[in-house]
């Protein structure tokens, strides 16, 4: 029985960053993929927490239930630590932008945004303190002064960073036209 949806020489449409007519444009969603760090980062978590588990297993079988449901806590916050890592990033819908960082989201209608722009600057390498030269985009706030402002994208974080120079600017450019497009009401 053939499958020709899982063979290589079906044709696939490479039209992804348009959005389709049933596309609803007050869902949020990223404007790119995960990069490679982020993913790498969460599986790496995600294998630890398997680790852990296994180890509850272990702990409830030889020891008593607080320690192997402390342990399964544990394992718990390793998981869902992972999963947040992979909800970091930008997010776009109709109704703003929203910055998703580890700890804190930060969410902008587009009524507030000044000017959404990309830069030359210096920006920190996978979050660091290290900083190198790189490209940031910079979203400006009615009523705010732009200076101390964090870039919301950089070229050099967890998403972009060992990635085609090419998927920031998509990233940038997409961000910069959902600005243009909602930001004017």
């Amino acid at each position: 029985m053939p499958l020709p949806f899982l063979t290589a020489d079906s044709t696939f449409d490479t039209t992804d960053d348009v959005a389709l007519p049933y596309d609803d444009r007050d869902r949020w969603r990223r404007p790119y993929r995960p990069g490679p760090w982020r993913v790498g980062a969460a599986a790496v978590l995600l294998l630890l927490a398997s680790f852990v588990l296994f180890s509850s297993v272990i702990i409830a079988a030889t020891a008593t239930p607080a320690s192997a449901a402390t342990v399964f806590g544990f394992a718990l916050v390793i998981v869902v630590a992972a999963l947040r890592l992979l909800r970091m990033g930008v997010w776009v819908s109709a109704r703003g932008v929203r910055h998703v960082a580890f700890l804190a989201t930060r969410t902008t209608a587009w009524d507030q945004v000044a000017s959404v722009r990309t830069v030359q600057q210096p920006v920190r390498w996978l979050g660091l303190p290290r900083t190198v030269q790189g490209q940031a985009l910079v979203m400006n706030r009615r009523g705010r002064s732009s200076d101390g402002q964090a870039p919301v994208l950089t070229s050099h974080n967890a998403d972009f960073l060992g990635r085609d120079p090419l998927a920031f600017d998509r990233a940038a450019d997409t961000v910069e036209a959902w600005a243009d497009e909602y930001g004017r009401a």
